[in-house]
């Protein structure tokens, strides 16, 4: 009798951790949905630029295998296999690299074909990084999934800190009036809600176009013009191309010409939610503080 009991225990016990080992690490991503690998991923395909660079900060950037176009930081991101565009994967392409994780972004890529890939038994976390909390929650949650959770933490503890001390640093600076170009053709600019916003708030600026309702807007000149900002920031085609700027030199009117208040900021720094983002809000903050002197 004795000996039974110990055996249906010790089936119960193997049953349990069998059990358990299915669902070992478990995240919530930023859809909501529960992400489950059995053990840490070893094979990782990103499907954005923003979240490749996500993946290398928290750790797992050996266990990535494949990328898609223009995923460029860091340095190895660069001779990853390509498996398409963010805005169209090459679906057999990420199946040969037999991917036990998938990192996805549900603003840009094409949910048709990531409702396709999870039908196929692929496990995917969506990302939706709308503010600078969601970056450091972000490499957390994906240094687990890549059993990297220590060198996730350090990577998220120091973005915090550094956003804290730009936050302490200008939070009783004079407001200044900016405008966030983030195209040209078509002119587009972001709203409050969006992370760039969250940048420009940080600085102490105030964005012109804050009340639009979309994350991302189509605008054009005349808006610019009536809004007449203090200053305007810009990326470009390229991590020093000042073209977008350049074209604002024709309009003399403007305070943001009037006064030399055209400032670049490499886009990548500024327009990817990832660490590197304390990199482009610092610069921010210090073109901010060049218009205040201007006055």
């Amino acid at each position: 009798m004795v000996a039974l009991k110990t055996a249906i225990a010790l089936t119960l016990t193997a049953l349990f951790c069998a059990g358990s080992a299915l669902a070992e690490i478990c995240v919530q991503d930023d859809s909501g949905a529960e992400v489950c690998l059995n053990k840490p991923a070893q094979r990782i395909i990103a499907l954005s630029p923003g979240a490749t660079e996500l993946v290398y900060a928290a750790g797992g950037g050996d266990s990535v295998v494949a990328a898609v176009s223009y995923c460029d930081y860091p340095e190895a991101a660069k001779a990853l296999p390509r498996v398409g565009s963010y805005n169209r994967f090459d679906q057999e392409a990420i199946l040969a690299q037999k991917p036990d994780l998938l990192v996805a972004w549900i603003e840009g890529n094409p949910a048709e074909q990531l409702a396709k890939l999870k039908s196929l038994g692929l496990t995917i976390y969506y990302t939706q990084l709308n503010d600078f909390e969601d970056v450091s929650s972000s490499l957390e949650r994906l240094g687990k999934l890549a059993g990297s959770a220590a060198q996730a933490k350090l990577a998220a503890d120091k973005f915090r800190a550094g956003i804290t001390e730009l936050e302490n640093r200008y939070s009783h600076s004079a407001p200044v009036t900016v405008f966030q170009q983030i195209w040209n053709k078509p002119l587009m600019t972001v709203n409050n809600h969006h992370i760039i916003s969250e940048a420009t708030r940080i600085c102490g600026g105030v964005n012109v176009f804050g009340d639009l309702p979309n994350l991302s807007a189509r605008i054009d000149n005349e808006a610019v013009l009536a809004a007449d900002p203090e200053a305007i920031i810009a990326g470009g085609m390229g991590e020093e191309n000042r073209d977008w700027l350049d074209e604002w030199q024709r309009f003399s009117g403007l305070t943001a010409v009037r006064k030399n208040n055209l400032f670049f900021i490499p886009p990548s720094t500024i327009q990817r939610p990832t660490p590197r983002l304390l990199e482009g809000t610092t610069l921010l903050c210090k073109h901010l503080e060049t218009a205040r002197a201007r006055r």
